[in-house]
């Protein structure tokens, strides 16, 4: 949403910042970040550089001071109100002008409007925002409770009491995450003057009816004093213009319009997003949004097997396809627009539909969710609370009533929004905590009070989505265990990763929907030598333990490692195969669930992207590169996927199909040795009707070879080719029939041949999780970790994100066999 008013004055731009014992000075951008503005000023290292985030703790344990002269004109200080706009202050923070105080800001996740006309004159303006920090504050906090309130933090650093003041979680560490403890501001900052009305939000509610939608618009103003004004919307060249005579304070403006034969906004692969302006001006202000047509229901009526979670939109259930979001970066300075547009768009390339807003982050700045809408990605969004318990006294309470609908009514017209969620696995804490195991009475009750203050204030702000209490549950009034049980709602299955469980543990668990999975891989190679130097690049040496932040992390990898691969031969070869590890472990469970549609209807990986350079589950590296697992997500989450789910006598052939039309294929499985023999190849003529999954064919194994031995020698490689209505569908898959460790693929010669940004491969062996990869060029294939089969050359070609140098550097090729 975009506010324009004609008396304003842009407060963003260069501030004067020093520490509160005057020691320090430089100056900092707004919006922007403590920690960043020291860094360009070469006042502290890189904090994500070696072991530097410790010496950089001591900045978020200071309190910081910005100032700056800002120029108010006389015709401004005329009007009947001046306030100044603050979008999001991090997080204690007081407001000084001219040596007067103006307002105190204590959440980051409100935005915040102070009368400041009685403290301006006209000219010259002394501004000043002494923020404090928020560890010892959150440490009084803690000591003024009652009883003890535990924080668990993801297993990061674990500064404590983080739960104590609304500032994003994850500032104090997570087991992906630095602990950065950010001051600091971003979203709009500035001066506006009405003599009339201030917009505080506008928000619509669409009804359809036979091909017209009812816009209703309502518009929620504070005057500075009673008026009759003007005021009109404005969408699709339709203008509604009214007089309304407002009260001091508080009023709400309602009118509405229709929009005959809306173009309706899709998810992505389901068709276009078609998006309107609307514009609303009320008196001196006037606020414009883009807005998308679609209807929206959430399904979670009992059924057969338990209690579903569906998306229906436009009347479509949606098969959600996609991974959970945390902030772009540990720093607010770097999470530009760009930065956004680079991770959101690839998520759309890799079909993705849908990212979860994690509880643990943020609520986002305007430009991701205008993103989100651009690109057809819908949002479930949690609200901000993860993996600990909160306060639930009165004054706890009213911050989150407020919090909750400030960003209900900003974001809730987007149309990428489809869920609002209470919290991230708050419910599990109470069996995590020795606190709340010991009085759960106490603590289930405390969480009670939270839930209701969140719903209360989520459905008085916004009937057109539903809310979902917590993630995982059942459903709103279930609270059943879906960590553990499935059938119900939504699950986090991690018993693969935590528990240490093999990968076809996948195929024991029938998700409703699965919102939380994952498996962790190391960066790669170019994004280790970005923090790490070369005397530590040894999974275990300082640097790169302290860049794993979970404290299993390097063992769980080995000893998956040691269950289905080779041991790797060296540093390299260990950061590619925990690659390859953790695309195998993602496409096991996400092509299984695929083929159990409408029964589950999606799966959201952990994680999309990284805060920092660190080993973590993300399929984006903290560069935006593409992880092997993100080449294989465009694979497994394509429209129309051919796979092979394996039992313990037999193995299927399934084909999935989410187009909202028939799909008609040939699929085409060969039986191939590692010595690069044909063994057999058959070509089957499938239908699948829209929306749906089928088993195309089921093998015995022992049809396939008479031993586990003589299977231990071949291979599966599927090829798909077919229509769905007028768009061509095309589809590769391989399976092996038993692990990777027992079979003896050969150390194939890849030779790489470049014209251009096009490469040309080939193989004289078999070759299985082929890597191409181009240093320190950013951009990514349009394919890649694929197999590679003797006598079929494979294009593929690299499309940078910038421009491409002269003359690309000499790509380097890794495979499987190569890595032992």
């Amino acid at each position: 949403m975009k506010t324009h008013c004609p008396q304003s004055v842009d407060l963003s731009g260069e501030w004067s910042l020093r520490n509160a014992k005057g020691t320090m000075e430089c100056p900092m951008q707004l919006p922007g970040d403590v920690h960043s503005a020291l860094l360009a000023a070469n006042l502290i290292p890189d904090p994500y550089y070696g072991l530097n985030e410790d010496k950089v703790m001591w900045v978020g344990e200071s309190d910081w001071i910005l100032t700056r002269t800002v120029d108010a004109p006389a015709s401004m200080l005329e009007s009947a109100s001046v306030y100044l706009n603050a979008d999001m202050l991090d997080t204690f923070c007081d407001i000084v002008i001219n040596g007067h105080d103006a307002g105190s800001a204590g959440n980051a996740f409100r935005r915040h409007r102070f009368e400041v006309k009685p403290f301006l004159h006209a000219g010259k303006n002394e501004f000043t925002l002494k923020f404090r920090s928020p560890v010892p504050e959150m440490a009084a906090r803690a000591k003024d409770q009652p009883y003890p309130i535990p924080c668990v933090m993801g297993n990061g650093r674990k500064i404590p009491h983080w739960n104590m003041a609304r500032k994003p979680m994850c500032h104090a560490g997570w087991d992906w995450g630095a602990a950065l403890q950010l001051t600091g501001a971003s979203g709009s900052l500035g001066l506006r003057a009405t003599s009339t009305a201030r917009i505080e939000h506008v928000t619509t509610r669409q009804d359809f009816k036979e091909g017209t939608c009812t816009l209703h618009v309502t518009a929620e103003v504070h005057a500075p004093k009673e008026c009759q004004i003007p005021w009109s919307i404005e969408i699709d060249g339709r203008t509604i213009r009214s007089e309304a005579r407002l009260g001091k304070g508080s009023n709400t403006l309602q009118t509405t319009v229709d929009i005959p034969n809306p173009r309706l906004w899709w998810p992505a692969g389901y068709g276009k997003q078609p998006l309107y302006e609307l514009r609303v001006c009320v008196g001196d202000e006037t606020v414009a949004k883009q807005i998308g047509f679609r209807s929206l229901r959430v399904k979670n009526e009992p059924d057969t097997t338990g209690r579903p979670l569906t998306f229906c939109v436009n009347g479509v259930d949606i098969f959600c396809k996609g991974a959970n979001w945390i902030p772009a970066d540990a720093l607010l300075s770097p999470q530009t627009p760009e930065r956004l547009r680079d991770l959101i768009q690839s998520a759309r390339d890799a079909h993705m539909n849908m990212l979860r807003v994690w509880g643990g982050g943020q609520f986002e700045e305007d430009a991701f969710y205008e993103l989100c809408d651009e690109l057809g990605i819908m949002i479930w969004h949690d609200f901000m609370f993860a993996c600990s318990l909160y306060p639930a006294d009165r004054a706890f309470l009213d911050e989150v009533r407020a919090e909750t609908e400030y960003q209900v009514k900003r974001l809730r017209d987007h149309p990428s929004i489809v869920l609002w969620c209470g919290d991230n696995e708050n419910l599990g804490m109470l069996n995590w905590a020795e606190e709340s195991k010991k009085n759960r009475d106490r603590y289930l009750l405390d969480w009670d009070k939270l839930n209701r203050a969140r719903q209360e204030a989520a459905e008085k702000a916004d009937d057109t989505h539903v809310y979902w209490p917590s993630s995982p549950c059942a459903g709103p009034g279930d609270f059943s265990d879906t960590f553990h049980t499935d059938g119900k709602g939504d699950m986090h299955y991690w018993a693969v990763w935590h528990a240490g469980k093999s990968f076809d543990s996948y195929y024991t668990v029938r998700p409703r929907f699965c919102s939380e999975f994952g498996y962790q891989s190391f960066p790669s190679m170019e994004t280790v030598e970005s923090f790490c130097p070369p005397e530590d690049r040894n999974i275990t040496a300082p640097v790169m333990e302290f860049h794993q932040r979970n404290d299993a992390g390097n063992r769980l990898i080995n000893e998956m490692f040691s269950r289905y691969f080779r041991m790797p031969a060296g540093f390299a070869e260990t950061l590619y195969l925990s690659h390859v590890q953790q695309s195998v472990a993602m496409k096991t469970a996400v092509e299984y669930w695929r083929t159990l549609r409408p029964e589950c209807m999606g799966t959201l990986y952990w994680q999309l992207n990284d805060v920092w350079p660190v080993a973590s589950w993300s399929s984006l590296e903290y560069s935006g590169k593409w992880k092997q697992l993100h080449y294989h997500a465009r694979r497994f989450y394509a429209p129309a996927i051919a796979c092979v789910v394996p039992g313990k006598e037999d193995a299927g052939l399934w084909i999935v199909n989410d187009h909202t039309v028939e799909l008609n294929a040939k699929v085409t499985c060969e039986l191939w040795t590692f010595e690069g023999e044909l063994r057999h190849s058959e070509t089957l003529e499938v239908r699948v009707p829209a929306g749906s999954s089928k088993n195309a064919k089921t093998w015995p194994l022992a049809g396939i070879a008479p031993t586990p031995a003589g299977r231990e020698q071949l291979f599966l490689h599927i090829s798909l080719q077919g229509k769905a209505g007028s768009q061509h569908v095309s589809h590769e898959n391989t399976h092996w029939f038993t692990e990777y460790k027992r079979c003896h693929p050969r150390k194939a010669d890849i030779q790489c041949k470049t014209d251009g940004c096009e490469l040309t491969l080939t193989s004289d062996f078999p070759a299985f999780f082929v890597q191409v990869d181009l240093k320190n060029v950013r951009g990514e294939f349009d394919d890649n970790s694929l197999t590679l089969l003797p006598g079929r050359p494979r294009k593929i070609t690299f499309k940078p994100k910038e421009d491409r140098p002269a003359l690309l550097p000499v790509p380097s090729v890794m495979h499987l066999a190569k890595s032992y």
